[in-house]
C-alpha cells in the first residue's frame, strides 16, 4: 500500500513530499522531494491509498459567514458571548478546539493570526456603526478609512521618514 505526506507550505521552494511504500511490517520511502510542485503532489495523490497533508483542509463555518456577512454589511456579534470568545469561534475550526483540547496543543488559526483577530474585531465595530446610521464604506468614502503607519517608515516626503518602533 502507498501513503504519501505532504508537508504543504505557500509555494513550492519549502513544500515537501514523502511517499511510503508498506509492505507487511515494512515501510519503504519511494520518493522524497524538497521543493515539491503542485504537478508532483498531485500524481503522488493519485497513486497513494492515503495521503495526509500538513494543512488546514478548510476554514472554520463561523469564519465563512463571518465574511460572507462582512461583505454584505450584516455582521451581528452573538449576543452573550465576549469578543474573545465570539472572535474565538470565527478563527478555529471544531478540528483545531478537538486538538487544543486532547493535547492542549494551540494550533495555527487558518482563519486569523494576528492582525486577522483585530479584523474581526474592526468589522464588528463597522457594522455597529453602520447600524447607528453612520455611513461606513471601506474603500474610504465613508467616516472610517484603513491606515497603515508602518508605510510612512518608508516614505520619501520630506520630514516624512519615521524610524521603526515610533
Amino acid at each position: 500500500m502507498l501513503t504519501a505526506g505532504v508537508d504543504l507550505a505557500a509555494e513550492p521552494a519549502r513544500t515537501a513530499l514523502a511517499v511510503v511504500d508498506w509492505d507487511g511490517e515494512r515501510a519503504a520511502i519511494t520518493e522524497l522531494i524538497r521543493g515539491a510542485g503542485d504537478d508532483a503532489i498531485l500524481a503522488a495523490l493519485a497513486r497513494a491509498a492515503k495521503a495526509g497533508i500538513d494543512c488546514p483542509l478548510g476554514w472554520p463555518n463561523a469564519f465563512v459567514a463571518f465574511v460572507a456577512d462582512h461583505r454584505a454589511g450584516h455582521v451581528t456579534i452573538p449576543a452573550g458571548l465576549t469578543g474573545q470568545q465570539w472572535r474565538r469561534r470565527l478563527a478555529w475550526r471544531l478540528t483545531d478546539e478537538a486538538m487544543r483540547t486532547e493535547t492542549s496543543l494551540i494550533p495555527l488559526s487558518v482563519a486569523a493570526d494576528r492582525i486577522g483577530h483585530a479584523a474581526m474585531r474592526c468589522a464588528g465595530l463597522l457594522a455597529q456603526l453602520a447600524r447607528q446610521g453612520q455611513p461606513v464604506d471601506r474603500c474610504g468614502g465613508g467616516v472610517v478609512v484603513e491606515v497603515y503607519p508602518a508605510a510612512l517608515s518608508r516614505s520619501s516626503l520630506p520630514g516624512q521618514r519615521l524610524r521603526s518602533g515610533r
